[in-house]
């Protein structure tokens, strides 16, 4: 039953429609602003540079996204995405060993991010309370001080003409310097946040691969092992039987000048991977795009629960919350698992706006923390990297290792490992007692 009547969302991306779809539900009209122009097919879209290169949605937000956009799965199936065995076709080098390869319970779906957007947006043409408005820049909030609430917002449209928008509810989806952090900042209002400065650049191409019957992947990673080696790689293959190339360095490992020369500056690069296996394939290769780069010199991650006189009516979403390393693939499905909250939220109808606002911000941190835990254990593996480290972090770096190092021999292990990778599992599924046994017994024989 629709109970509220407005809600605004500030940005048109992954989460900011995620949100729509669940808000979509409990508010009779929701209207996605995007600073975008309206797209006319699956392409890449200049809000979103980090679009073109490659994209993983993990287990638990595939199947949350199937849950919010039923029939989706099939849709990306249909009109070109790669589905794979999720353990027998990623052929996957990880801290200089190469991960078991079988035939499992999982599957993923290999595409690029602009097929799965064009997906989603196709979606909103079937619900009948929300429009995407797109070239729409917001510039401010509407505020009404005394009672510390945010009630709309002003927006500049492609004319460059001024208008307000009121509404019961605006949701931030616009990103790590999107206009609330910026706003809250500029009235002295202090955001908690941690940051973590990784210097990790990307540079990806497309290519098309000739046919070859022995490759028996869909999906090749190689993984640098720090903190000697800092640049890493992927191919795989998406819709239209291609293959897109991701190379990325920690702390500006990489030479962008050189890169961008020439096609044949990029396929170079992937003899500094920790192997040949890319470069092999690359040598063969008809490159078809020239080469996205993008670069994220911090991590963030705010604590929006924590901000002292939050102004009421405004939730945030997304990378306004955290922005993680994306070299772990979890963004996506991060922004999935808080859709999912925030629509169990709105199922409680004894819950105000800002009582369900306050809520959310807290659930955020309980599917935030766990994971930004996870991947800043990684990144401290180099000592360039700048930031807060983690309490325990030696014995916690010691101990993933050797997880990472035994799924390339014990099933049982791997198996843990993907469903904790694949934010199904705590991480405290890694802690069993057999599993702990394993990694003790493993320590035990290699120093004797």
């Amino acid at each position: 039953m629709l109970r509220r009547e407005k809600a605004v969302i500030i940005g048109g991306g992954i989460s900011g429609k995620l949100a729509a779809r669940v808000l979509s539900e409990i508010f009779q009209e929701v209207i996605i602003l995007e600073r975008d122009s309206e797209p006319h097919g699956p392409f890449p879209r200049k809000g979103v540079p980090q679009g073109e290169h490659i994209h993983a949605l993990l287990f638990s937000g595939a199947n949350g996204l199937e849950e919010l956009f039923p029939g989706i799965t099939e849709k990306f199936n249909a009109s070109g995405a790669v589905k794979i065995n999720s353990t027998q076709d990623i052929s996957w080098f990880h801290h200089g060993v190469w991960k078991l390869r079988y035939v499992g319970d999982y599957t993923t779906i290999l595409q690029t991010r602009p097929h799965l957007e064009w997906h989603i947006e196709q979606y909103f043409k079937n619900i009948p309370n929300v429009t995407i408005q797109y070239s729409q820049n917001v510039q401010n909030f509407i505020y009404i001080e005394e009672e510390n609430r945010i009630t709309g917002i002003e927006v500049i449209n492609g004319s460059n003409s001024i208008r307000t928008i009121n509404a019961d509810l605006i949701v931030d989806a616009s990103g790590v310097n999107g206009l609330s952090s910026r706003w809250l900042n500029k009235r002295e209002v202090h955001i908690p946040e941690e940051t973590v400065k990784i210097d990790l650049s990307y540079f990806t191409k497309t290519f098309q691969l000739p046919d070859n019957q022995n490759r028996d992947w869909s999906i090749k990673l190689l993984y640098p092992t720090p903190p000697f080696e800092k640049i890493g790689g992927g191919i795989s293959k998406v819709e239209g039987n291609r293959f897109l190339v991701t190379f990325m360095g920690y702390h500006n490992e990489i030479n962008e000048k050189e890169i961008l020369k020439s096609d044949n500056s990029f396929i170079e690069l992937a003899k500094k991977l920790p192997k040949l296996d890319i470069y092999q394939e690359l040598k063969v290769a008809t490159a078809l795009s020239s080469t996205s780069t993008y670069r994220v010199p911090n991590i963030t991650c705010r604590r929006f629960d924590k901000v002292n006189n939050f102004p009421n009516g405004l939730l945030m979403i997304g990378d306004t919350i955290c922005r993680i390393d994306p070299f772990f693939g979890q963004g996506m499905s991060i922004a999935v698992m808080e859709a999912l909250a925030l629509k169990e939220l709105l199922a409680n109808e004894t819950y105000t706006n800002q009582k369900m606002i306050e809520t959310f911000h807290q659930k955020a941190v309980k599917i935030i923390s766990p994971i930004w835990n996870m991947v800043i254990t990684e990144d401290f593996r180099y000592p360039e990297t700048i930031g807060k480290k983690p309490a325990g972090l030696s014995i916690q770096q010691w101990y993933a290792k050797n997880i990472f190092l035994l799924s390339s021999e014990d099933k049982d292990i791997y198996n843990s490992f993907i469903k904790v990778m694949h934010l199904l599992r705590p991480t405290s599924t890694l802690m069993h007692p057999r599993i702990i046994k394993s990694v003790l017994k493993r320590r035990f024989t290699n120093n004797r």
